[in-house]
C-alpha cells in the first residue's frame, strides 16, 4: 500500500513539473491557455486559442518539458548504474567518454558538410559517441585480462582527452565564427531544437534503460560490495556488468545526441539519493528517475526566464546548480568513510 501512494505521489509530481515547465517561459501565456491548448489537443475540446500560443505551448514548451524529464531521468539511472559497478561515487554517465565522442561526431556533421548525406548532428553525435564507448572497452581490455575498475575509469579519462581534442582540432581549423558560437552553444546542452520525434525517441529509451536496471536491481545491491561479493551470490559478473555498462552507455549516447552535453544530473542526483535512502537500489533507481526528471526539468525552465529575452544553455544552469550542490555533499560527508 505504501509503495502504491509513494508512486501515485511519484507520478503526481512528474505531471505537476511537466506542467510547470509547459506554463513558464520566454513569452508570459496564462495558465487557461496552457490549458485550453492541452485541453484541444488531447480530447479534442475545441477551446478557440490563438495559433502562435497553440504552437508555442504544444510544439515547443511541452516537447522541451517532456524531453528534459526523459533525459535527466535517463542521465540519473546512468550514474547510479556506473556508481554500483564501479564502486566510485564520482562516476558519472560521462566518464566513458561518451559526452567527448559525441561532441566529436556532432561537429564533424555540422562542418564537414556529412548532414547532405542525410545525417543529422543528433545522428552524428550518436555514432561518435558509440565510437567512443567502443574505445574505452577496448583500452580497457588492452590493459590487462578482467579489466578492473580503474582500468575503466583510466581509458574513459584517455578516451575522453583523445575526441575532446579533435572537437578542439576541428573546430579550429574549420569552424567559422558563427558555426563555432553554434557548436559552443550545442555542447553546452540546448533543448531549443527538441519536438515530437526527439519526444518519441527519448521517453522509450529512459523507460526502457529504468525497466532493464530494475530487473537487475538485486545484481547492483551485490556490485556495491564488489565483484566478488556478486560472484558468490551466482552473477554472472562478466555478462551482468557488459550488459549494464552497454545499457549506460547506449542510454547516454541517445540523450546526448537530443540535448548535448548536460552534466551534473547523472553525478550530484544518485550521489544524494544514496545519502538519503540507502544504497538499495530497489528504491534508488526509480527515486533517482524521478529527481533527474525534476532537476532538468527546473533547470530547463530557469535557463528560459533567468535573463529576459535569451535562453541559457540548460548545461549552464546544471552545473551552476550541481556544483554547489555537490559541494555541499562532501562538505556533509566529511571525516565520514
Amino acid at each position: 500500500m505504501r509503495a502504491l501512494l509513494y508512486s501515485l505521489l511519484a507520478v503526481l509530481a512528474l505531471l505537476a513539473a511537466v506542467l510547470a515547465g509547459t506554463a513558464i517561459g520566454e513569452t508570459r501565456l496564462a495558465p487557461s491557455v496552457v490549458y485550453h491548448v492541452l485541453a484541444n489537443h488531447l480530447w479534442q475540446a475545441g477551446y478557440p486559442v490563438d495559433p502562435i500560443d497553440a504552437g508555442i505551448v504544444w510544439n515547443y514548451r511541452l516537447t522541451r518539458s517532456l524531453v528534459a524529464a526523459a533525459c535527466g531521468a535517463g542521465l540519473a539511472i546512468c550514474g547510479v548504474i556506473l556508481q554500483a559497478l564501479l564502486r566510485n561515487p564520482l562516476a558519472e554517465p560521462y566518464l566513458l567518454g561518451l559526452s567527448a565522442g559525441a561532441s566529436t561526431g556532432a561537429v564533424l556533421v555540422g562542418l564537414l558538410g556529412l548532414g547532405s548525406f542525410a545525417l543529422s548532428m543528433s545522428g552524428g553525435a550518436f555514432i561518435g559517441a558509440l565510437a567512443a564507448f567502443a574505445l574505452v572497452l577496448v583500452l580497457a581490455r588492452a590493459a590487462g585480462s578482467g579489466a578492473n575498475n580503474a582500468q575503466v575509469i583510466l581509458a574513459g579519462i584517455a578516451g575522453s582527452q583523445l575526441f575532446n581534442a579533435l572537437t578542439a582540432f576541428l573546430i579550429t581549423k574549420s569552424a567559422t565564427a558563427e558555426q563555432a558560437r553554434g557548436i559552443l552553444f550545442w555542447l553546452l546542452g540546448n533543448l531549443s531544437g527538441v519536438r515530437w520525434p526527439s519526444v518519441w525517441l527519448a521517453l522509450p529509451v529512459a523507460v526502457l534503460g529504468l525497466l532493464v536496471c530494475l530487473w537487475h536491481r538485486r545484481a547492483l545491491d551485490a556490485f556495491t560490495f564488489g565483484s566478488d561479493s556478486a560472484a558468490s551470490l551466482g552473477i554472472a559478473v562478466r555478462r551482468t556488468q557488459l550488459l549494464l555498462i552497454s545499457c549506460a552507455a547506449l542510454v547516454t549516447a541517445v540523450m546526448v545526441s537530443i540535448v548535448g552535453a548536460i552534466g551534473f544530473v547523472g553525478l550530484v542526483i544518485p550521489h544524494a539519493l544514496r545519502l538519503l535512502l540507502g544504497p538499495g537500489h530497489n528504491r534508488l533507481l526509480p527515486a533517482s528517475a524521478l529527481g533527474g526528471a525534476l532537476f532538468l526539468i527546473a533547470a530547463d525552465s530557469l535557463s528560459r526566464t533567468l535573463i529576459a529575452g535569451q535562453v541559457i544553455p540548460v548545461g549552464v544552469v546544471t552545473a551552476l546548480l550541481g556544483a554547489p550542490v555537490f559541494a555541499l555533499i562532501l562538505i556533509s560527508r566529511r571525516g565520514c568513510p
